[in-house]
């Protein structure tokens, strides 16, 4: 089963198994968590779709957490011409680790 859920303001697109990076979850390492927010539901042919509007009832997606932890450093540069200036800093977002563990 392939289901689309929306976490963070973003949309996943995931199946039992699937290993996924999502927006910082204040949910403890371990510890299982449930998205009731999904948006399409298949079979791995893509027969049998069921599409929500814009929530299916029903239908979750569970996981358990794998870690808690920070992405790469992104190099933010701002620089402006013929005047010798420049600015160099970057960032590194948190995230949130999930394996995908069952889809119901």
């Amino acid at each position: 089963m392939l289901a689309v859920i929306e976490t963070g303001g973003k949309q996943y697109l995931v199946k039992k198994g699937d290993t996924i990076k999502v927006e910082k979850l204040d949910v403890e390492v371990g510890s299982k968590i449930n998205f009731d927010k999904v948006l399409l539901i298949t079979d791995e042919e893509g027969k049998d779709t069921k599409i929500g509007k814009p929530y299916l009832e029903g239908v979750t997606v569970s996981g358990k957490v794998e870690d808690q932890a920070r992405d790469r450093k992104i190099r933010v540069v701002k620089y402006k011409r013929k005047i010798r200036y420049r600015k160099i800093f970057g960032h590194r977002q948190h995230f949130t680790k999930i394996i995908i563990e069952e889809v119901k």
